[in-house]
């Protein structure tokens, strides 16, 4: 028995991953394989969320509430380089936009600096009060205009038109100018502290996103963003592609007429298309997160890494031996940070639309704590799987839920009060489910399901 816990322990990481690989395939071959890939692209994507959190909280100890406002950012992020310019929006109120931009950004420039030189008070805030109206007066003339050019459609300046991959180092960069400006105001502060200074910011960022229009349509969301893959249609239609499918399906093919072969390879064309485009996610997303485990991995394991662990197990010691904590957590914060937006920007690259009311604390942050929790925070390879585990649960829960509704149904008699009550409140299985498990892991393995190395010696 003490051979086989051995074992396990040994290759805990690899089996677990292999039961979730296994589990993957399980539903792609009784479910479909495009709900499969959907799954584990998803589950990418939070994965690389999962990762920026664990290195906030599993390297540093910084307690982080404030995640989707980093995803925002790089969601952000998208619209603004990849979308085309609306150059109607720009003639119209462009260089007011610009120009009231530039105004408040002089203005708040010169208050700081007149301020930290100890000119009358007076002096400077009259400066401020003068410089905030004619920046108003001038945001809120080309706001108005920008907003009028075709509403339905448009509304807001567009983007730049660049390529969408690009909007990816932007995402993570929006990010980590964020959480620094963000940092050296709150890292000074007390753990509880922190969280709920770093909670108020993001609301702040998206109530900005959501109510100013011109930015980036608000509410009214923004559709057809630029994909770094093809799309469905063009593969449907692709010679290519088509004589690919057929041969797979030729010994199906064979045995049906023509006109039945056509519609047959019809619907094969058009199911293995969504099939492609996924693997083609896949490909992108599953080489950005090994890039940024193995990096992850490298400054863990690094004189920079032991440092940063060091700090975080104790501060006053690391203090009296002359580190700089207030440094080390900014740097942390600001990796951390730029990976989550990285990651805000890959989740709207991959919907191909960006929704700012789908920012919502129990999907950006509740879920991505409890992966960080239940892989094990301090383990990179563990946030992985809690990731994928999580989002698996996430997705699953409904028709989980639904299949115990039926079995339920099957020993119960019909019209039973209590069936009627599951069965209205089914879909609020997975919040019990999520509670659930990280219950579980916290009374029975607070470390997660793969501990910190370190941890564990």
């Amino acid at each position: 028995m003490n051979n086989i816990t051995a074992i396990w322990e040994a290759n805990k990481a690899i089996a677990s991953f292999a039961i979730m690989g296994l589990i993957l395939l399980f539903v792609g071959m009784n479910q479909s394989w495009a709900l499969a890939l959907g799954i584990f692209n998803m589950s990418l994507i939070s994965a690389i969320m999962a990762l920026g959190v664990n290195i906030q909280w599993g390297y540093a100890g910084l307690f982080n509430v404030g995640i989707m406002g980093f995803a925002a950012l790089g969601g952000v992020s998208v619209v603004l380089i990849a979308q085309q310019p609306v150059t109607e929006a720009i003639d119209v109120g462009g260089m007011k936009m610009f120009l009231s931009l530039i105004i408040g950004a002089v203005t708040v420039i010169t208050g700081v600096v007149l301020n930290r030189r100890g000119v009358n008070k007076w002096l400077t805030a009259s400066v401020v009060i003068i410089g905030y109206l004619i920046t108003r007066y001038y945001f809120s003339e080309a706001a108005e205009l920008i907003e009028k050019v075709d509403p339905a459609i448009t509304g807001y300046l567009g983007g730049f038109g660049i390529p969408v991959a690009f909007s990816w180092i932007v995402g993570g960069l929006a990010a980590a100018g964020a959480a620094w400006w963000i940092g050296k105001i709150t890292l000074g502060l007390r753990t509880d502290y922190l969280a709920i200074a770093t909670l108020g910011i993001s609301e702040i960022i998206l109530y900005v996103i959501k109510n100013e229009d011109w930015f980036v349509r608000g509410l009214k969301n923004v559709y057809g963003l630029p994909r770094p893959v093809p799309y469905e249609v063009d593969m449907q239609q692709s010679e290519w592609f088509q004589n690919i499918i057929a041969w797979l399906h030729k010994s199906e093919l064979q045995l049906l007429t023509q006109s039945e072969q056509i519609d047959q390879l019809g619907d094969y064309v058009r199911e293995a298309a969504v099939v492609f485009v996924k693997l083609c996610y896949s490909g992108l997303f599953i080489a950005i997160l090994g890039a940024f485990i193995i990096l992850s991995n490298l400054a863990l394991n690094s004189p920079w890494g032991r440092k940063v662990r060091a700090i975080r197990d104790n501060e006053v010691a690391a203090s009296a031996m002359g580190k700089n904590i207030k440094r080390q957590h900014l740097q942390i914060f600001v990796i951390g940070s730029a990976i989550v937006g990285v990651a805000g920007a890959l989740l709207v690259t991959y919907d191909g639309i960006f929704i700012p009311t789908a920012y919502q604390p129990l999907r950006f942050t509740f879920l991505i704590w409890v992966m960080v929790i239940l892989g094990g925070s301090g383990n990179n390879l563990g946030s992985v799987l809690g990731a994928f585990i999580i989002w698996f649960i996430w997705i699953q829960a409904g028709p989980m839920g639904l299949w115990v509704v039926e079995m339920l149904g099957n020993n119960m008699q019909e019209g039973s009060a209590f069936l009627e009550f599951i069965e209205d409140r089914v879909h609020y299985l997975r919040l019990v489910f999520m509670g659930t498990i990280l219950l579980l892991i916290m009374r029975f393995s607070p470390g997660g399901i793969l501990p910190e190395k370190n941890k564990e010696l």
